[in-house]
């Protein structure tokens, strides 16, 4: 306890320098910032601010990029609520509620619980890395492909159950997500497949321009012709007005700590994300309701726990990466490269190493995320009056947001062009009630899942049996094949009845 004590004071004395604060209170801006806009993501800012780097010292460096990286997922959520347009790609499931909050006049509430809700996600995962980091780090080391198959494809199945109607729909739309992603070069062989001839398309589709295109321009042709955004009232601006209700308040608790929790668990696996975790953690909460059908029209469950688990796996993303040297996603491989730049190796030996960095670096995430719950509640005001803009000038310029982040991700005007198609795609799929986030979490799944798949097998010599012989992996299959069942019985039950009901009505001969 003295010990844990020691490297506490270590890193607040690292983190509450002034260098340190300023470079946190940077890059926690610059981050919320980058969320807002739709389009660019952290991934574009960090790399942006990458040769900034060079000029201070690794550890003051290091804050501000990652403060880039959590703050984006604070930002994320403003423009999935107001104009169902994911500011952040993993922020694409907070539109399924968020947005139908803003329709009713809860665009302020909704607001105020993300901040509050990514707050208590960091917090919870923050405490994990304190206290757990090298025995989480020990147990991640456990998953082997088979494993990261297992669960991949139990949160693929979870995600076909976000779909309010059928889960036929919400299935059949994962899996043209998975077609989708399959697109680019072979990474074993180097082909190219699916590309059509079409050069741009050999590293695969933009997972900006494709949620763009199915959540941003499918809104707008959506809504073209419609009437203006709905009236606010002095009231709904006020502070007062924002504050959730006790009854709302018992509603919010629970999604948040299994949020939280999901978000922790699956942003300590190498090779996951924060998207994969906010779209499990409404798959769970809309799978555990009691009243199901109120997911997708504004239920404050839909928000809470994806906010929730999404900051909290980018926090526990650390983990991995700091102590196993493994990234989980691209942005962390980022945060380590600029690491390696300074000549710091992330692995095992690290924390020994750099206990200054580590705690440092920890201890800045309790700064940076209590300055953006005070940058982000008072903003709320500004954000919610975005509503009152009429439409006709209000989508215009989203489009232009649009194409700008969309082109500055690559500098590449094909990538346009790709997010008109799939605005086009997306609008056909709202009108036939095909739902999108399924597509989008198919999409980010379908690489990672064949390359699982195919090392798996190539490290028991094509034996499938890999997948059920070892122990983590069955207990995964096992609770997916559950989930299948759980989602397709009462479609099955519904089906009988309808079928005996006419049979006892038709005439008898």
């Amino acid at each position: 306890m003295e010990g844990f004590l020691s490297n506490v004071g270590l890193g607040l004395s690292t983190a509450l320098s002034p260098v340190s604060l300023l470079f946190c209170v940077i890059g926690v801006t610059v981050g919320m910032g980058v969320g807002v806009l739709p389009g660019i993501g952290p991934l574009a800012a960090i790399s942006l601010a990458l040769p900034l780097t060079y000029y201070v010292d690794p550890t003051s460096a290091l804050i501000m990029l990652a403060g880039i990286f959590y703050g984006a997922q604070y930002g994320g959520s403003t423009a999935s609520i107001l104009l169902n347009l994911p500011g952040t790609a993993t922020s694409a499931v907070t539109c399924l509620d968020g947005y139908p909050m803003a329709q009713k006049g809860q665009a302020a509430l909704a607001l105020l619980v993300t901040a509050i809700n990514s707050f208590a996600g960091c917090s919870f995962a923050i405490l994990l890395v304190m206290g757990f980091a090298p025995a989480i780090a020990e147990a991640a080391l456990a998953f082997g492909s088979a494993e990261y198959f297992s669960v991949m494809i139990l949160g693929l199945v979870a995600a076909s159950t976000l779909s309010v109607g059928s889960p036929l729909k919400g299935l059949a739309m994962v899996v043209f997500g998975i077609a989708l992603g399959l697109c680019g070069t072979d990474v074993n062989t180097g082909y190219f497949r699916y590309t059509f001839g079409i050069l741009e398309l050999s590293d695969g589709l933009s997972l900006i321009a494709v949620a763009m295109g199915l959540f941003g321009v499918a809104e707008i042709l959506a809504n073209i012709g419609t009437g203006a955004a709905p009236a606010l009232a002095a009231r709904d601006l006020s502070f007062r007005a924002m504050l959730p209700t006790k009854a709302e308040w018992k509603q919010i608790w629970a999604p948040t700590a299994r949020g939280a929790v999901i978000g922790s668990f699956i942003g300590a696996l190498p090779g996951t994300g924060p998207g994969i975790a906010s779209f499990m953690a409404y798959a769970f909460e809309k799978r555990i309701a009691k009243d199901p059908s109120r997911f997708g029209k504004g239920a404050l469950e839909g928000i809470s726990a994806p906010e929730a688990a999404n900051n909290a796996s980018v926090q526990a993303a650390f983990i991995p990466t700091l102590s196993l040297g493994i990234p989980g996603d691209a942005v962390m491989a980022v945060l380590m490269g600029a690491m390696m730049l300074h000549g710091i190796i992330p692995g095992p030996s690290f924390i020994a190493e750099q206990p200054a960095m580590f705690w440092g670096l920890v201890m800045s995430f309790w700064v940076g995320n209590l300055v953006l719950l005070v940058l982000n509640i008072p903003l709320i005001g500004l954000w919610v009056r975005l509503l009152a803009i009429p439409y006709r000038l209000l989508y215009p310029a989203i489009l232009v947001f649009i194409c700008i982040g969309v082109y500055s991700a690559s500098n590449n005007v094909f990538d346009i062009w790709v997010v008109l198609v799939f605005g086009l795609i997306g609008y056909v799929m709202r009108q036939f009630s095909y739902p999108a986030a399924p597509v989008l979490l198919g999409f980010i799944l379908g690489p990672l899942l064949e390359e699982h798949f195919r090392r798996a097998l190539l490290l028991s010599r094509g034996h499938l049996t890999v997948f059920a012989e070892r122990p983590i992996s069955a207990v995964f299959l096992g609770l997916t094949l559950m989930l299948l069942v759980l989602s397709f019985t009462p479609m099955l039950r519904r089906r009988f009845r309808r079928a005996r009901a006419a049979a006892a009505a038709a005439p008898e001969d």
